[in-house]
């Protein structure tokens, strides 16, 4: 499904023709809002929602995806790390393309993904930069495609475009997991450990210096 989704971006991008366009608010769902070209366009298949539309330097999408049904609940953070990691690996894999500056951001409550994928097709460099926010029901993709000429001019479009993601206050984190414990990281679990089994070997060290005094 992600694989038809990308290809259908892609004609979108390789068909559309760029003009100078102002920005509105546009309800995604009853939780999110983000600002689109006045003249974007709206498409539902299979069971996904997809806004588009031309700005005046780059391409926008917004997919909105309901997860499966039996979808279910991420535990903690790290499992919703995975899940932001895996979905990157099928949008590089299915594009032939390389990922580029990925790192999480907060919008709102929830923890995002943000990367940039960029592939060439023959015509050019074409850059793609991704925000992805997972929930328990739905996934919500925003993207901006441009050529890579336009890198220096397109900052202030994309910068008006991806800041004016709203979310509804009723998304908080437990919407992707379950629990905020972290636990011990492994650079953490590592210095425990070792420092006991230090604390061990000197512990035997000592006993066997007394035994020999005696």
């Amino acid at each position: 499904m992600k694989k038809i989704l990308v290809i259908f971006s892609l004609v979108l991008f390789a068909t559309s023709s760029f003009a100078q366009t102002a920005l509105k608010p546009v309800k995604i769902d009853s939780l999110v809002t983000i600002s689109l070209p006045e003249k974007y366009t709206k498409k539902d298949t299979l069971g996904q929602s997809i806004f588009s539309g031309n700005g005046q330097y780059g391409y926008m999408v917004v997919i909105r995806a309901p997860n499966a049904d039996n979808n279910k609940p991420l535990k903690k953070e790290r499992d919703l790390n995975k899940v932001l990691q895996d979905y990157i690996k099928g949008i590089k894999g299915q594009s032939d393309g390389s990922t580029l500056n990925v790192r999480d951001t907060t919008i709102g409550h929830l923890k995002a993904k943000t990367f940039e994928l960029q592939t060439d097709q023959g015509a050019g460099l074409q850059i793609r930069n991704f925000i992805v926010i997972y929930t328990q029901d739905v996934t919500y993709t925003v993207e901006y495609y441009y050529e890579e000429l336009r890198k220096d001019v397109i900052k202030e479009e994309y910068k008006a475009y991806s800041s004016s993601i709203k979310l509804s206050q009723e998304l908080k984190r437990t919407d992707q997991y379950l629990s905020n414990a972290k636990g011990l990281s492994p650079t953490a679990k590592i210095g425990i450990y070792g420092g006991g089994a230090v604390l061990l070997i000197l512990i035997v060290v000592l006993i066997a210096r007394r035994k020999k005094k005696k």
